[in-house]
């Protein structure tokens, strides 16, 4: 198997992150998690409490030879509305903050420029922070591919990706 390269995104309800990344082509996995916090191995109910400081988040691996890092970000700024501040549609916190965790100096210049690039096509000035990774913490067996599992679940993600 190729090598593949991880993204961690935080748009809203990780459940349509989840769903809308698993159409993408040369995405391999997804994962939907807890990052961005202080406390250690949260759970949902504390992340919802907001008073752990965690994002909910997708753990994105994909094969750089059929997607690139900036192109899984082209696809983040347009799969979710990144000039909202706290939250996503109907969902407020900062558990549903938009934020791109960047695992590496390399992925921090892309998701820098591709920031700078989306921005023209949003009258408001995009709200999404850029922060380093740290530990994910895989949510809980219930969320993962929620959408697939229940056919609900993606209710701020108005597009279908992008495919090439």
């Amino acid at each position: 198997m190729a090598k593949t390269e991880t993204a961690v995104l935080a748009a809203g309800c990780f459940w349509g992150v989840q769903a809308y990344f698993d159409e993408v082509p040369g995405v391999i996995l997804t994962t939907v998690g807890y990052t961005g916090g202080d406390v250690v191995n949260p759970t949902y109910e504390q992340v919802c409490m907001h008073n752990t400081g965690h994002a909910e988040a997708a753990k994105i691996e994909f094969d750089p030879h059929v997607i690139s890092y900036g192109d899984i970000l082209r696809q983040f700024f347009r799969m979710h509305d990144p000039t909202q501040i706290g939250g996503q549609g109907p969902d407020i916190g900062e558990n549903y903050r938009s934020a791109i965790f960047y695992l590496n100096d390399e992925q921090k210049k892309i998701a820098e420029s591709v920031k700078v690039e989306s921005q023209t096509k949003f009258k408001k000035s995009i709200a999404t922070e850029i922060t380093k990774a740290g530990p994910f913490y895989p949510a809980e067996e219930y969320h993962q591919k929620f959408f697939q599992k229940t056919g609900i679940g993606a209710c701020h993600v108005p597009y279908a990706p992008i495919k090439k």
